[in-house]
Formats: structure tokens, sequence, C-alpha cells
């Protein structure tokens, strides 16, 4: 039996709903054919922008996408896709691939795909291979009104008035991809760099640092001590895989369908370490910032396996299974649990790239059991994290344990309890008791997303072989409720 207790009146910190955030790189097939087809496709668009996509991004309301990437992003220059089509110059995309891109996706249709989907963008500067002066003259181009040569260019290419960016990223893994960068100099870097991402008009820009790879702690600290002042948020990178590529050479990072418990559980302990970095980072944050000013943005996170057999290595597509919907769950909870500070999260990729929501296969598309938590887990956008005491049995593998249990709880604006749990267990169900504190509920509805097998997935052939259905394992009870979460589920309960 599991005891939790929820404090219904002691919540203070909103969940902010761009916790919910999507990540869309120039790598394989995420923009080029996932997203962007062209005008003239068979495939149905919308101004080149596919519609199913389009249809499919706006049910889970993505608060906020980050686009061009990525490392992709530090070998970008925005000039080449802006203009008529036909005039962009085609460039080779070294880091993913090797192929050509004619850069047809470019600003304008990177801004057309968000409004299209009610996103805010985030836009990703060139730090490793761009200049000052190309990175002032973009963010100008994008949102100033006046007259300037950017702007006449802007108009000129079919946009009158600017977009009013609100948040813009001064390099990406500027550790590695970006630049091979010490911390004491990206902070200076950085420091000269943001000097020249400029407010325009009443729009202020929320300008984002790169930050640290997993558990470095050294970049987050001189980034705090350097640069804080002029940072509003400081981006940490972390992918959950088997075995990090970056400490063991040569590893192999397994497959994201064939799979037994050990990798199972090993999955789940890194899904769950992310609470220990978030932990460690904030507190060094704290150390600078005791207000919180700053934000931890966790704007690349998810599962990382091995590609699918017989797809180019450099495309990173991968499926997408019961699993890394129990590792989406586990994120957002521990993002949520920690919305004081973590303001921003961004799961990689959006469509046929790694941890994908979507995949495409020419005019085909399914969503994956990692949309379905996003879709399920909407409910806490913006809603108050309501403060908790769980108290649980272990999931036990071998001589290993960890929690069995993954939650977290807020209140929307309608007085509505959401509550998000994950049963990591692959053979126990887990017995609820919930003591509902300054609360009294009336009713009790839910969703869950479960199967008999660890590896179920959707396929072109099989589009909903995991969806969610009506959860009915609960009750309501004098204090508040119980309910009985199956194996290796996802559960949200909703209560009024």
């Amino acid at each position: 039996m599991a005891r939790l207790i929820i404090n219904a009146d002691l919540g203070k910190h909103k969940i902010d709903k761009n916790i919910y955030g999507h990540f869309a790189e120039h790598l394989g097939r995420c923009i080029y054919e996932g997203i962007w087809v062209g005008e003239d496709s068979p495939i149905p668009n919308t101004r080149g922008i596919r519609n199913d996509v389009i249809e499919a991004l706006k049910k889970i309301k993505p608060p906020v996408l980050r686009w061009p990437g990525g490392c992709f992003a530090d070998e970008y220059h925005w000039k080449d896709g802006v203009g008529p089509k036909e005039s962009r110059p085609r460039m080779i995309n070294t880091h993913w691939g090797g192929v050509v891109e004619n850069n047809h996706f470019g600003t304008h249709e990177f801004f057309d795909l968000c409004e299209l989907i009610g996103a805010e963008p985030y836009i990703c500067g060139n730090v490793g291979s761009g200049t000052i002066y190309e990175m002032q003259q973009w963010v100008e181009y994008i949102n100033f009104d006046g007259e300037s040569p950017m702007t006449e260019w802007r108009r000129k290419n079919g946009r009158e008035k600017p977009w009013g960016l609100k948040y813009f990223g001064v390099g990406n893994e500027n550790w590695g991809c970006g630049g091979s960068m010490r911390a004491e100099h990206y902070a200076d870097v950085y420091r000269n760099y943001q000097t020249y991402v400029r407010n325009y008009g009443g729009n202020k820009i929320f300008k984002i640092a790169c930050g640290p790879r997993g558990d470095d702690y050294h970049w987050t600290e001189v980034m705090m001590r350097e640069a804080r002042y002029v940072m509003d948020g400081l981006a940490l990178h972390y992918y959950t895989r088997l075995v990090d590529p970056a400490k063991v050479r040569n590893a192999n990072r397994g497959s994201a369908t064939e799979f037994g418990e050990n990798e199972w559980f090993t999955i789940m302990e890194k899904a769950l370490f992310t609470d220990e970095l978030v932990r460690r980072h904030s507190t060094i944050m704290d150390v600078y910032d005791p207000e919180k000013r700053v934000a931890l943005i966790v704007d690349e996170w998810g599962t990382w396996y091995e590609v699918e057999p017989g797809t180019n290595p450099g495309f990173l597509y991968q499926q997408n299974t019961l699993r890394d919907a129990l590792v989406a769950g586990i994120s957002l909870n521990i993002f949520n649990n920690h919305c004081d500070r973590v303001r921003m999260a961004n799961i990689a990729q959006t469509v046929n790239v790694l941890q994908a929501m979507i995949l495409t296969e020419g005019e085909k598309m399914i969503v994956t059991p990692t949309y379905h938590v996003f879709d399920m887990y909407k409910v806490h956008q913006d809603a108050t994290l309501l403060p908790f005491d769980l108290q649980c049995d272990d999931y036990v593998f071998e001589d290993k344990a960890v929690p069995q249990i993954s939650l977290s709880a807020s209140k929307d604006a309608d007085e509505v309890i959401h509550i998000s749990l994950c049963n990591l267990d692959p053979h126990n169900g887990a017995n609820i008791d919930c003591e509902l504190r300054g609360f009294k509920a009336s009713a009790i509805s839910g969703e869950i997303l479960t199967s008999s097998e660890m590896n179920t997935h959707n396929t072109f052939d099989n589009p909903e072989a995991i969806k969610p259905t009506e959860f009915k394992g609960a009750t309501i009870t004098e204090k508040g409720f119980s309910a009985d979460i199956p194996p290796m589920s996802v559960v949200v309960l909703n209560i009024k």
C-alpha cells in the first residue's frame, strides 16, 4: 500500500506551460518530410507544412518550439534561409548525415509553423561559426519595426510587421559541437554576443545561455558566477541512455524496441537521475540567484537508442515504446515538481528524431506513446503545483531498487486537481491511498496508458497498438481517494 498526502490548499508555484515544450532540429527527417513537404507536395499541406502534423501538434497544445538546433544551429547562417526559395543556396548538413539541404524551410517558414500550431518560437543562434553581427541582424530582421536594411528586407520577403520573438538562445552545446569551449571562455563569449541581442519597442527577449551537459556542475558554477546578470535562462541538456557515449567509447545505445527487464530498469533509473541533476544544478544557481530569477531551461531531453535497422545512422530515427512513455511521464513529473526553477523544457524531438511525438513515412503519419503522455499531461500547463508526501514500495530488480511510483499534482484555474502517476514496476501494481488536505473530492476520473508488453509501440500497419483508455481504478474515499495503478503504466487522475 502506497500512502499519499496532497496539500491541496498549500500550492504557491505555477507549473509553467513551457515545461511542455518541443524541439525541432534540421536533423534527419524532422524538418524535411516530417514537417516541411513543400507547397507542391501531394501530401496535404498549408504553405508547405504538413496538415496532419499541424493538427496532431495542435491537439497537445505545444507552448513553445525550439529551432533550428541543436548542433545544426551553430552552422546555420540564417540569411541563406530567407528570400525566394529558388534563390536560396544549398548547404551540407555536416553534423547529421552529410545530406544537402535546400534551405526552403527558414525563418519565415518557422514562424508560420509556430503560428499554425499555437506555439511560441524559440530560436537558437549561431555562436560556433557565426558572427556577432550576423546574430544582431537576425534579431533585427525578426523584431525591429523601424527603418533599417533588415526590416526593409523582411518586408520585401513578405512580412510587414515584426514577429515579436520572445526566446533566443545564444549558442548551443558550446562545450561540444558548438565550439568545444571551456566554461570560462564561453562565459565571456556569451556576455559579448548577448549584448547585441537587442530589445526593440516593447518586446523584451528572454536570453538563454548554453548551460551544462548532464552533471557538469563546474559549467553551471562558472556561468552563474560570470554571466548571471545578463541571462534569463541557463540550458541544461540530459539524455536518458543505457550508456553515456561520452564516458564509454563506441558504446552501444541498445535497441529502442528489442530489450529485456535489465534495459527497462536501467532506463527508469537514468530517467529518475534527472531529479538529482535538477536539484544539484539548482543548488548552485541558488547561491548566485536566491530569488530564482534565472530559469533552468532543460531544452534537450529524452531517450537515445541505436537507430532503427536500415536507416541512416546520422538521422537518429528510433521507434518509441511504452518504456519511452514512462520516461516522458517521469521526466515531466520531475520538471513539474521543480517548477520554482525549471520554467521551460524541450523534448528531443518533435518528428522522426529520437524520442519523437510523431513518426512519418511518406504520406503516412502516426503518433507515439510519448505523444499520448504529452496529451494526457497537458492539464498541468500553467496549473498550480501542489505539495505532496508519498511513501511507496520500491521497484526491485536484482540487487538494485528505485521508487515504484513517480508523481506530480496540480490544481488548475477551475479548481480541478490533476495527478499524474507512473508505475515503473513491470510486474506489480500499486494500491494508493490518498488523503487530500484542504479539498473535498466529489468526483474522480482518469486516463491510463499501458500494455501487457513493455516494448509495445505503434507502427504504420498498427497505428493504435497503444493509446490512452479510460481509467476506472480510482474511487472517492472519506479523506480523498484510493487507486489501483497497474504495472508499467501512466495514469492521470482528474478530481473535482
